[in-house]
C-alpha cells in the first residue's frame, strides 16, 4: 500500500480529552477517530489490525469447532421480558422504539436471541453438544464513557454460545474455550492473567476472567506470590499480605484490563426461554448453557497500552497492520525512488505486507509517522543506495542494520522471523 493513498491522519498532539496512553496513541496514529463520547470510527490502519484480532480468534474457535454466525444487533423487547432481564439490566441497556411503537433493544449480548435461534432444533439429546459464535458490534448506554476503547457505547465483540446434555458435557467444552482463549491472547502478545470472576447479571454456577495486566486497569486482581491463584477483588476481597487463600503464599494486588469472561450459565436461560430437549430415555430436560465474551476492540486498546515507547506504538508482528514500513527519504530524488519501487514489489512478492511511504514530506516527518504507527520493521532507502544499501530498523529493539539490496530480502524474513 502506498502511503500517500492510504487514509491515515497523523496528529501531532493528542486531543485534550484523551486521557491514558492507548487513547492518545491510537488517535494520534491515525488508527480511530471519535465520532461522539464512546463511538469511535476504526480508520484503515486501525480496521487492519482488528482484521487480525478476529482472524486469530477465528482460528482458535475452529480448532474447538465453534461455528460461526451473526445475529441482529437489534432485538424485540419480548424476547428480554422471557428472560426477565428487561427490568432488571438497567440504564446501560440502549432501548428504542419503532414507528409502531414497539419496544426493541441495541443488543449488549446474545444470550435471549441466540436460545430462540436453536432451541426448536435441539430438540433431541443426539444434536448436543453445540458451540456457535460470532463476531458483532455491541451497544451499552454507558453513563461515562471514557479511555477511548476501554469504555464505549459501541463496541466489537466476540460472543460465543455452548448447549449441552449434562453439566460434564458443559464443563468439558468450557475448559476448550479457556485453553482457546489463552492461546487467542498469547498470540496477540498479551500480557494477562486468568482470574476466578463474579457471574453478575449473567447468572450461572461459575466463571473466569481474561485480565490484561496494565495500571490503567479498572479492575483490581488479586494474586499469591506462590502458586496459581488469582481472582477478581470482587470474589475475593483480600488486602495486600493477607494469606492467600489457597496455598501459602501472600497476596498481592495489579490492575486489569478485562479482555474475556467465559460462564457456565446452566439452566438459567434455556429454562426462561422454554428451550428443552428428550433425554436417552426420552425425558425433557432443559438445555445446559455456556457463553464466551471476548472485547475485540479493547484487545487493541490494551495492546497498546502494554507496548509503547516515548515515540509511538511498537505491534507485535501478529496484530501489527503492516510488517514493514518501506520510506523513501527524499522522493525528489529520482534514483530514490526507482530503488524503492523495486524493494517495494520484491518485497511484496516474498509474502510481506509493505507500507510504502512515498509521500512528498521531510524525512523527520516520516520518521516520526513510521515510529508512531509501529509496524515492526522499517527499511529506509536514502543515500545509502549510492553503496547499494538500505538502513533496516528492528522498531522492537531499536537496532539498526546496514544491508545490501541484495540480500534485504532473505534478511527480513530471518529478523521477522524473530520478532515478537
Amino acid at each position: 500500500m502506498k502511503q500517500s493513498r492510504l487514509f491515515a491522519p497523523t496528529l501531532k498532539e493528542a486531543p485534550s480529552d484523551a486521557v491514558i496512553i492507548s487513547h492518545q496513541l491510537l488517535l494520534r496514529a491515525g488508527f480511530i477517530k471519535q465520532v461522539a463520547a464512546g463511538v469511535y470510527t476504526y480508520l484503515p490502519l486501525g480496521k487492519k489490525v482488528l482484521d487480525k484480532i478476529e482472524n486469530i480468534v477465528r482460528d482458535e474457535h475452529e480448532k474447538i469447532e465453534a461455528s460461526e454466525l451473526l445475529m441482529p444487533a437489534l432485538q424485540p423487547k419480548e424476547l428480554w421480558d422471557q428472560s426477565g432481564r428487561w427490568d432488571v439490566y438497567g440504564a446501560e441497556l440502549m432501548r428504542l422504539k419503532d414507528r409502531h411503537d414497539r419496544d426493541f433493544a441495541l443488543g449488549p449480548t446474545h444470550e435471549e436471541v441466540i436460545t430462540t435461534v436453536v432451541k426448536d432444533y435441539l430438540n433431541s439429546y443426539k444434536k448436543l453438544p453445540l458451540s456457535v459464535y460470532q463476531i458483532q458490534t455491541k451497544f451499552r448506554d454507558e453513563a461515562r464513557p471514557r479511555f477511548g476503547l476501554m469504555r464505549g457505547r459501541e463496541f466489537i465483540m466476540k460472543d460465543a454460545y455452548s448447549f449441552h446434555a449434562d453439566e460434564e458435557s458443559l464443563g468439558q467444552v468450557y475448559e476448550r474455550f479457556v485453553d482457546a482463549y489463552h492461546a487467542i491472547f498469547t498470540r496477540c502478545g498479551l500480557d494477562f492473567r486468568m482470574v476466578e470472576a463474579d457471574n453478575g447479571q449473567m447468572g450461572g454456577s461459575g466463571s473466569a476472567e481474561f485480565m490484561a495486566l496494565a495500571e490503567v486497569g479498572e479492575d483490581t486482581i488479586v494474586y499469591s506470590t506462590d502458586g496459581d491463584f488469582a481472582s477478581n477483588i470482587e470474589v475475593y476481597d483480600l488486602a495486600v499480605g493477607d494469606k492467600a487463600p489457597i496455598g501459602n503464599g501472600t497476596i498481592l494486588h495489579a490492575k486489569g484490563i478485562e479482555l474475556g469472561h467465559v460462564f457456565k450459565l446452566g439452566t438459567k436461560y434455556s429454562h426462561a426461554m422454554n428451550a428443552s430437549f428428550l433425554d436417552k430415555d426420552q425425558k425433557q430436560q432443559w438445555m445446559q448453557m455456556g457463553c464466551y465474551g471476548i472485547g475485540i476492540s479493547r484487545i487493541m486498546m490494551a495492546i497498546v497500552e502494554q507496548k509503547h515507547d516515548a515515540s509511538g506504538i511498537v505491534w507485535p508482528k501478529s496484530l501489527a497492520p503492516f510488517d514493514i514500513h518501506l520510506i523513501i527519504v527524499d522522493t525528489k530524488k529520482e534514483e530514490q525512488t526507482i530503488v524503492a519501487q523495486e524493494i517495494y514489489h520484491s518485497l511484496k512478492e516474498a509474502g510481506f505486507d509493505v507500507l510504502l511511504d512515498d509521500r512528498a514530506e521531510r524525512a523527520g516527518v516520516k520518521f516520526k509517522d513510521a515510529d508512531l504507527i509501529g509496524t515492526p520493521i522499517h527499511v529506509v532507502v536514502g543515500k545509502g543506495i549510492t553503496e547499494g544499501n538500505v538502513e533496516v530498523v528492528n522498531r522492537q529493539t531499536g537496532e539498526k542494520f546496514e544491508i545490501t539490496i541484495e540480500t534485504l530480502s532473505t534478511f527480513l524474513l530471518e529478523l521477522h522471523s524473530q520478532l515478537n
